[in-house]
């Protein structure tokens, strides 16, 4: 008999559960049409390039520089905001799984003692054992599924938001590295024309002292001369920063077995990554993708609220041994069960059901604002890298040739100079013509350089790894 009465309390238990299960107030999900235009500007009909797509190429693959390669990975292990944002994915990874758990009962193995004064003025006592369920919702109109279902969006956003940390972080040790090369290089050509300004100084001032040559030219080599050193310490600072700017995204000192470091112009990237359509390439993204989840975990939320407008049903039951007599608690012929359903039905709240359902919808409004100002960021970003893809190769190639001239420019005035055929007036404006020819073209190929990372970066590649 205390078998079949277990068997009741199951079968009824498992009912409810069945019956819990059917259905959800969440507004049926559509994405929102991606408010941009179909093909990135200036792109032509041609096929993309074959290979494959920048979120499927590791970032191992895509950087050839050894040095480069190390720099990442250990920015990989140790920096801080990359630790948060996995440190979040495992909160809401928790959350998500506390939201689950409320989908189920919660069984637990209790005991309890009641004494109490008797009508008769005798003390009644009950003791009762067993396993017990307190306060389980019965989710008939989907409330707590719902909840589950937006912490399932924001878990999975925030998995998507750690890459888009990841891929973020990857671009800027590579941008930050190359700004270390391109500092190098100019130090270089600082130092080369120093060295030139230094023997036009001697020059001038031998002339100068035989009165071959003016006061005034010899001023203007002195001048130059010091506006070099100027640029000299500027650029030596300028190194010190973005050498610790690459510090703190390593989050450690620079290691000091580094592999020898390439050029700027050896730097091995992958040159062709196929663009494709803004709708697909767009949809690869971390970034739009964690806003896509945002945006779905708040159209969840309002199935939470449409459901608060229903009764809530939970229920609270056990099923054990009781008795009189704490001696007789485990004895035969003792089984006993409770069963004590409770249902509230909202009548009068002054409007917080409402206001909640109308909080979830516009919470949901904003989800769509952020994803579409998403999508338009990430399209504007491609479109940038694009541009620049099309028109530095170019800039470099006439910046090189620009330098090429200016540097006959100066073989030929110093010549002239020399044998007394011109003045000094015109070497000084080659010499500053040259100086600047061979610090733009450094900066320029640099430019270049960063612009692949950066459009490898906007096409959603950095996160993968092996």
């Amino acid at each position: 008999m205390s078998h079949l009465r277990s068997t009741r309390v199951a079968g009824g238990v498992a009912l409810a559960l069945a019956l819990a299960g059917c259905t959800t107030m969440i507004p049926a999900y559509e994405r929102p049409a991606a408010p941009v235009a179909a093909a990135y500007p200036g792109a032509t009909a041609a096929p993309a390039p074959a290979g494959a797509a920048a979120s499927d190429i590791e970032w191992q693959s895509y950087f050839g520089d050894a040095r480069l390669k190390r720099l990442i990975d250990v920015a990989l292990q140790n920096n801080r905001d990359l630790r948060v944002a996995v440190l979040n994915i495992e909160q809401a990874r928790a959350q998500y799984q506390v939201r689950r758990a409320d989908e189920l009962p919660t069984v637990g193995i209790g005991a309890t003692g009641t004494r109490q004064p008797s009508g008769s003025g005798g003390i009644s006592s009950v003791y009762t054992a067993g396993v017990s369920v307190t306060a389980y919702e019965l989710d008939f109109f989907g409330r707590v599924r719902s909840l589950s279902a937006a912490a399932l969006a924001q878990y999975l956003g925030t998995e998507e938001a750690r890459k888009n940390v990841q891929i973020a972080l990857v671009s800027s040790v590579a941008t930050t590295y190359l700004n270390l090369l391109a500092d190098d290089e100019l130090l270089a050509v600082t130092r080369q024309a120093l060295v030139t300004r230094e023997d036009s100084l001697k020059l001038t001032r031998l002339k100068f002292d035989v009165g071959a040559a003016s006061e005034l030219d010899y001023r203007q080599a002195e001048s130059l001369l010091e506006g070099a050193r100027v640029t000299l310490a500027q650029l030596t600072r300028q190194r010190a920063l973005d050498e610790n700017a690459l510090v703190l995204l390593l989050g450690q000192s620079l290691p000091a077995d580094l592999p020898q470091a390439s050029s700027i112009t050896s730097q091995n990237l992958v040159n062709e990554l196929p663009v494709g359509l803004p709708s697909e390439v767009l949809a690869r993204r971390p970034d739009v993708r964690s806003a896509e989840q945002q945006l779905i975990a708040a159209n969840a939320n309002i199935g939470a609220a449409r459901a608060a407008f229903f009764p809530r049903i939970t229920l609270t039951g056990s099923a054990g041994s009781a008795s009189s007599q704490l001696s007789g608690l485990f004895k035969s012929g003792s089984f006993a069960w409770t069963f004590m359903p409770q249902l509230l039905l909202p009548i009068f709240d002054s409007g917080r059901n409402q206001a909640n359902l109308d909080v979830a919808k516009v919470s949901r409004d904003i989800a769509v604002a952020q994803y579409e100002k998403a999508i338009q960021t990430a399209f504007r970003e491609v479109s940038d890298a694009l541009a620049g893809l099309a028109t530095l190769g170019e800039q470099v190639r006439a910046q090189a040739a620009q330098l090429n001239a200016e540097a006959q420019r100066f073989r030929l005035a110093d010549l002239r100079y020399r044998n007394g055929a011109a003045s000094y007036l015109d070497v000084l404006d080659a010499q500053r013509a040259l100086f600047a020819a061979q610090q733009a073209l450094v900066q320029t190929q640099a430019q270049q350089v960063q612009n692949q990372v950066v459009l490898y970066k906007v096409l959603g590649g950095g996160w993968k790894t092996p």
